[in-house]
């Protein structure tokens, strides 16, 4: 059972899963996980500034943001974020936050979207971290595996990408195995599962898709370590305490320091709706001046194509009556 490999820390966090009455370990195998940040280009903002999510508010940022099209994903990172004091006082805690979807804090969040909303170039699914690589915007609010890719794709095209971990604090995510209850081969996704949690696969599947395993381990440790490249980090809440000073990429494995600010997304169950009210309301507030007189053109030309085509119509059948009337 190679499942025995998924991290310590990857066994806590699933612990504190909404399973519905279960233990989410009694029934998830942990795949990937990572964290929500910035990727940002140092050529227009720097590392200071990149470690604040107050960068999104720069008015030199207009039309060069793009923002994830994940509201849930976004709603908790920047709610953390907005309660660092309460945190910091005692008054709240990260664990009460990322379930904390109130009328209060939902309006929160949505002010703040909507202060730097003529800053948002695109909401993007996908395509972000691509334009990122062609330099057509300046920042991106990402997941760690994205800006890897990112990183990646645009030191071949001769540009330099970073991303960061605001000090404010953000979110871990976790993507995860289950074998629905009607599988009609339950022993062959066990055997899949098993196979992707292998020490050697986890390292192939990192190299291939810059996400990181959930496997822990010396063996993935030895792999992922490079001196040359990286400096030394503390990464021993994931790979135990002979991992307090290694070697690592630190946008895939972060440090202990970061990962203590960051908290777990939780299913917003009944308030997912609130959410999505919210968010449609903050795309919606979000158009532009120049977006308005680019519709109303469209509609004008439009207008125009309608009117051309029904004296077209009326020539031909005036045409078409005169013709008739000689004939006769």
């Amino acid at each position: 059972d190679y499942t025995a490999g998924i991290a310590p820390y990857i066994r806590q966090k699933f612990n504190e899963i909404d399973g519905f009455g279960k233990n989410a370990n009694d029934y998830a195998v942990g795949y990937m996980w990572g964290t929500a940040g910035l990727i940002y280009n140092p050529k227009f903002i720097s590392d200071e500034e990149a470690l604040s999510w107050e960068i999104l508010r720069d008015p030199r940022l207009k039309g060069k943001i793009f923002m994830k099209e994940a509201f849930r994903d976004v709603y908790t990172s920047l709610l953390v974020a907005l309660s660092k004091d309460k945190i910091a006082s005692g008054e709240k805690d990260l664990a009460t936050i990322t379930r904390d979807c109130s009328d209060e804090s939902i309006a929160l969040v949505e002010n703040y979207l909507c202060s730097f909303k003529d800053n948002i170039a695109g909401w993007e699914a996908d395509f972000g971290k691509e334009y990122m690589t062609k330099e057509r915007g300046w920042l991106n609010f990402s997941w760690s595996g994205d800006a890897q890719w990112a990183i990646t794709e645009a030191e071949k095209l001769g540009v330099e990408l970073r991303y960061a971990v605001p000090a404010e604090g953000s979110i871990v995510w976790f993507d995860g195995w289950v074998i629905p209850k009607y599988a009609q081969n339950v022993k062959a996704a066990r055997y899949f599962i098993n196979f992707l949690c292998k020490s050697e696969n986890a390292v192939r599947d990192m190299d291939a898709i810059g996400y990181v395993s959930c496997i822990g381990g010396d063996e993935v440790l030895s792999a992922m370590c490079d001196s040359l490249k990286w400096p030394a980090g503390d990464v021993s809440y994931f790979f135990g305490e002979n991992a307090s000073a290694v070697c690592l990429n630190p946008v895939q494995y972060p440090s202990s320091a970061t990962i203590s600010r960051c908290a777990m997304m939780h299913d917003t169950g009944e308030d997912t709706q609130k959410l999505i009210d919210m968010w449609n309301r903050v795309k919606g507030n979000n158009s532009s001046g120049l977006t308005y007189i680019i519709i109303a053109a469209l509609v004008l030309v439009a207008a125009g194509y309608l009117v051309i085509g029904r004296k077209k119509k009326g020539g031909r059948h005036g045409r078409a009556t005169s013709y008739k009337a000689r004939k006769s």
